[in-house]
């Protein structure tokens, strides 16, 4: 199976314009909705919390937006080459770079636009995050499996190869 040029690709489009849309309407939601450190509800486990980290994960490297932004297409360039390079042809990988390019995008226009990133998913004393985060840790750990498994085989992952991964086997070979 020949993979398709990345601008082709539907499901990359598809899942690359579903994260970064639904990130930054939830993210405009947010802001016209709370006001910076409110929380809603005030106390418990899961809550919605307006902040903005002008840093990257956990706020490392706060104002640094610059960095933050040339990173992020450096980022962004890295997944387009790794698409192109790595001989890796089904729906898993598509997902997997959809997802991350869509977080990315979602987290740099922020930085582009307002300087920071906007965050609000508030779970227990987990750093506070946002949807584009999520779609990028998805991404990571579904390419991190994927090449993974494709490391374990010593060959290319196709289409094929996917409909026979099952977390049984997976265990079974080890």
């Amino acid at each position: 199976m020949s993979k398709k040029p990345f601008l082709k690709n539907p499901l990359i489009l598809v899942l690359l314009i579903t994260s970064f849309t639904t990130d930054q309407l939830t993210k405009l939601s947010i802001i016209n909705m709370l006001h910076l450190g409110e929380s809603i509800p005030k106390e418990g486990f899961f809550r919605i919390t307006y902040i903005s980290n002008s840093g990257t994960i956990w706020g490392l490297f706060p104002e640094q937006t610059l960095p933050l932004i040339i990173g992020s297409f450096f980022g962004i360039t890295l997944l387009i080459y790794l698409y192109h390079k790595i001989s890796i042809t089904n729906r898993l990988f598509s997902i997997s770079i959809g997802l991350q390019l869509g977080g990315a995008f979602g987290n740099l226009i922020d930085r582009i636009r307002l300087g920071y990133v906007v965050d609000f998913i508030d779970v227990g004393s987990w750093p506070i995050f946002n949807i584009a985060d999520c779609s990028i840790v998805v991404g990571i750990a579904i390419l991190i499996f994927i090449l993974s498994y494709k490391t374990e085989n010593d060959g290319d992952i196709t289409e094929s190869d996917t409909e026979e991964i099952q977390p049984s086997r997976i265990v079974e070979e080890k």
